[in-house]
């Protein structure tokens, strides 16, 4: 877990951590360079799953590589389904990492929602759902690495 107290705000107990695939953690079906090493800590921390409709099919080949969990999403209705994962896991624990509109209501719903912009840029659905916005997603997971970079951005 990652307990991380926001002055003026409310104490974030991270427990889950759901990342988006294509545009966020990978890019033109390859795994973003820093991403492994950074889920390699974060992983004693949170329970990390990865959600994706799996448009490259290989999502299952990419979990293997960063030994999480592989949901996938059935095409069309996506923004519900990943909604739905993070309801399942429990939004009050969950921080989402996103970029797509897709992605806009996981963003939303989840207690910590951090928006990528990336060298696919990042939706407007996706950057107004979000708690945080950051270049990339080795800022993002650095976020919760070194969770006192959240105190600075988010406390009142």
């Amino acid at each position: 877990m990652i307990e991380i107290s926001i002055p003026g705000q409310r104490t974030y107990k991270l427990e889950h951590l759901v990342l988006d695939l294509n545009g966020t953690i990978s890019l033109d079906g390859e795994i973003v360079e820093g991403v492994v090493e950074r889920l390699d800590v974060l992983r004693s921390l949170l329970d990390i799953s990865i959600v994706t409709a799996d448009t490259r099919d290989r999502a299952q080949e990419l979990g293997n590589i960063l030994r999480v969990k592989i949901h996938k999403v059935d095409p069309g209705n996506e923004q519900d389904q990943k909604l739905l994962l993070v309801q399942q896991l429990g939004s009050e624990g969950t921080a989402s990492i996103g970029n797509g509109s897709n992605d806009a209501y996981m963003l939303r719903e989840s207690i910590l929602g951090v928006c990528v912009i990336g060298p696919e840029g990042a939706s407007v659905d996706a950057v107004t759902s979000c708690d945080v916005v950051v270049p990339n997603i080795n800022a993002a997971l650095d976020l919760l690495i070194k969770p006192e970079r959240l105190i600075a951005t988010l406390r009142e």
